[in-house]
């Protein structure tokens, strides 16, 4: 019987069981490869591997080796392990991806050298991990409108916008709201709490850099556009909340449950801010497209990302609730918004 050896989808052959043999045995032909009886075959009921046919004939087949394990590295070649190339600034300019790769893996270490502790290091990290978050962001929701100048323009924007609020100023705590929130009240006591005070204060403050681009621009953003930037507004408010959390409460934690914290507050919760100001940037774009539906609309682009934001908080200060509540709740948040990108077309139709 003969076979035909398939490569890549292209039929090699015919061989016989003796061919085959040899072809294994000089490391030209895999045991894995793929074998048909016809040139034709397009269906996986028509192929079989090389090692079945060697087993079903009792044919046992080892590779022979090109040479010692000296000549085989010889022939290798030290220009194709160290190439020169690598030592030419050309390459490095040429191939962006080699100094994105270096970057992106490197910074952490480069800031444990070089940047002094306190501060300024948590922020360091604080700003790396928004990168990575950037790039994840770009690759998902990116829209032909978005520019990395304004991204970066709404990211500082943002935690100016906390620092003067937040820092210099404490206006958050002239929303009496606040008050609600301490964890001796009773739960539905603290939802008022966290919703009209943390989440109503926190998701306007994320929203003012949307508001400044729409009021800007000189053309219509569409949809996505918005949700993007209300990502990369969210992210920079939850990194900068996480770096001043470093700094006070998790600094009172014990070893373990600090350093996981830490961890949360660089990825998942900044995460989940972006999400939340990204709900409200979807609702924001309507709102610019369709301005008779403005009032409902805007209305919707603040208390939406408020009410998840304030159920959330309101959820995760018990380990029972967090883990069956508030998770799920942030799943449901992510779906809430990849359903509202789907599905852009139909609220355009409501609207028109």
């Amino acid at each position: 019987m003969e076979y035909y050896v398939y490569r890549n989808g292209n039929p090699f052959g015919p061989y016989n069981i003796s061919d085959l043999t040899s072809l294994v045995k000089a490391g030209k032909v895999l045991k894995c490869d793929k074998l048909s009886t016809v040139n034709t075959a397009t269906e996986d009921k028509d192929f079989f591997a090389v090692r079945d046919v060697l087993n079903d004939n009792n044919i046992s087949v080892k590779v022979d080796d090109a040479g010692s394990l000296t000549s085989q590295l010889s022939h290798i070649s030290k220009d194709l392990l160290f190439p020169k190339e690598l030592k030419q600034k050309e390459t490095w300019k040429s191939d962006t991806r080699l100094l994105v790769l270096a970057c992106i893996g490197l910074f952490p270490l480069v800031a444990a050298y070089f940047v002094p502790s306190g501060w300024l290091s948590y922020y360091c990290i604080a700003l790396y991990f928004s990168v990575v978050w950037w790039s994840f962001f770009n690759y998902m929701f990116k829209s032909p409108q978005v520019t990395a100048k304004t991204s970066v323009t709404i990211f500082f924007l943002m935690q100016a916008i906390v620092f003067v609020a937040w820092d210099a100023l404490g206006l958050p705590n002239l929303n009496f709201f606040y008050g609600a929130i301490d964890q001796n009240n009773p739960m539905l006591l603290q939802l008022v709490g966290f919703t009209f005070g943390v989440g109503f204060t926190e998701e306007f403050a994320k929203m003012l850099p949307l508001i400044w681009l729409v009021k800007k621009t000189k053309k219509p953003l569409v949809p996505q556009t918005l949700v993007f930037y209300g990502l990369i507004s969210g992210l920079a408010f939850g990194v900068y909340e996480g770096v001043q959390y470093q700094m006070t409460v998790n600094m009172q934690l014990d070893g373990s449950d600090r350093f996981l914290m830490n961890i949360a507050r660089l990825t998942s919760l900044p995460f989940i801010h972006a999400i939340w100001c990204a709900i409200g940037g979807f609702f924001i774009s309507f709102a610019v497209l369709y301005p008779r539906y403005r009032k409902a609309l805007w209305t919707l682009a603040l208390v939406i990302p408020a009410l998840l934001h304030g159920a959330y908080d309101t959820m995760c200060g018990n380990g029972l609730t967090a883990i069956f509540v508030a998770l799920p709740l942030c799943v449901f948040c992510v779906g809430l918004l990849v359903h509202y990108l789907k599905n852009s077309g139909n609220y355009q139709n409501r609207l028109r």
